[in-house]
């Protein structure tokens, strides 16, 4: 039997650069367990609401009570789709077919999640099947540099076996480079619950090396990137080399054939509460939000010019959340060793991530 209920209401109103207003849609689905939310600006997950072992209900991704919020500069892709291409290209530059393509440099020297107005930052257009919402965008040739007309969808999902799933595909008119990704922040104790709950967390990951910043495969065996065996966040998160904290992309160890495979689990003891997550990608972005604000309170540094980014029920604060960014390795266009990633005209993308919630007793 299939016990999901599903329903659709406003979420706010946007001007875009044509100075026409835009309704910002949310849709809810619930099932006996778990509530989630997403709004079709940025094609976002905005809330996901899950018991704790004693019934306790809290929302574990972060996020704002409305749309001014998500418009926020300080907004860090709070559980946005990312796109045309997540994580970074190397200073802005691809080659595809002989011809460089220069993407928009919004990242000190290099690109980031898709340049100035990524698929973050504008309205889906939405079509529901069922209890399934499909939100769809069409990027234009050269939208932030990028070649082809690109036809993005995004489609989610809430089954009764307490599982979300999100399917990205996309088709282009031109070779082109695509690497989507989900940009949700979990703190599994509660969104607003900050870094003293998350370094409680336990965490493991389902691989055997990472990438550097300049593209070299590192085993993780003896270092602090080991997550193969579980590890509690706060023991290792101050030992990460040259970094505040995880911001690493992990290999995910799969056999050649192997399409979706386990990629993550993340558990907080006070709780309960388990996530899992499963993708067909071959890597992940563990991401520990260490470029979020200090807090105030304890921070020992100069506090002059601190800056406070005010989400749902309180402010956020650096470590206070992370994220598993399922996607293909940064920068792949411009090493032959990596994963394919340029999209041909006929072709389409494909990118599957399921979160798995449970509790633990």
């Amino acid at each position: 039997m299939y016990c999901v209920e599903f329903k659709e209401s406003h979420f706010g109103i946007i001007t875009d650069n044509s100075e026409k207003e835009r309704l910002i849609k949310l849709f809810t689905w619930e099932n006996k367990n778990i509530s989630v939310e997403v709004i079709t600006y940025g094609a976002t997950i905005r809330s996901i609401k899950i018991p704790d072992k004693n019934g306790v209900i809290a929302d574990i991704v972060i996020g704002f009570n409305n749309i001014e919020g998500y418009q926020n500069p300080l907004n860090r892709y709070f559980g946005a789709t990312i796109g045309r291409v997540a994580n970074r290209i190397k200073n802005g530059k691809i080659n595809i077919d002989n011809a460089p393509f220069s993407l928009f440099i919004n990242h000190e020297a290099h690109h980031l999640h898709g340049g100035l107005k990524g698929f973050d930052k504008v309205v889906w257009e939405h079509y529901v099947d069922g209890k399934k919402l499909i939100l769809s965008y069409h990027s234009a040739d050269l939208e932030e540099g990028y070649p082809g007309d690109l036809v993005v969808h995004t489609i989610f999902e809430l089954t009764n076996t307490n599982q979300f799933l999100v399917e990205f595909k996309a088709t282009t008119t031109k070779p082109t480079v695509v690497n989507l990704t989900n940009h949700s922040y979990f703190n599994l104790a509660g969104h607003n619950k900050g870094p003293a709950e998350l370094y409680k967390h336990v965490v493991s990951i389902n691989a055997d090396r990472i990438t550097d910043v300049d593209g070299k495969l590192l085993p993780v065996a003896d270092t602090v990137f080991d997550l193969r065996i579980p590890k509690i966040l706060g023991d290792i998160i101050k030992k990460v080399p040259n970094s505040d904290g995880f911001d690493h992309n992990f290999c995910i160890t799969k056999g050649p054939e192997q399409g979706n495979t386990f990629v993550a689990r993340l558990y907080h003891p006070d709780s309960g509460r388990v996530l899992e997550v499963y993708s067909n990608q071959p890597g992940v972005q563990f991401y520990t939000s260490n470029y979020f604000p200090e807090n105030p309170n304890t921070y020992t540094g100069d506090k002059k010019g601190l800056k406070i980014l005010t989400g749902k029920d309180g402010n956020y604060y650096k470590h206070g959340a992370l994220c598993f960014e399922t996607q293909n390795w940064p920068d792949a266009p411009n090493h032959k060793n990596f994963p394919k990633s340029i999209l041909f005209p006929g072709e389409t993308y494909y990118h599957y991530v399921a979160y798995k919630f449970s509790v633990n007793n």
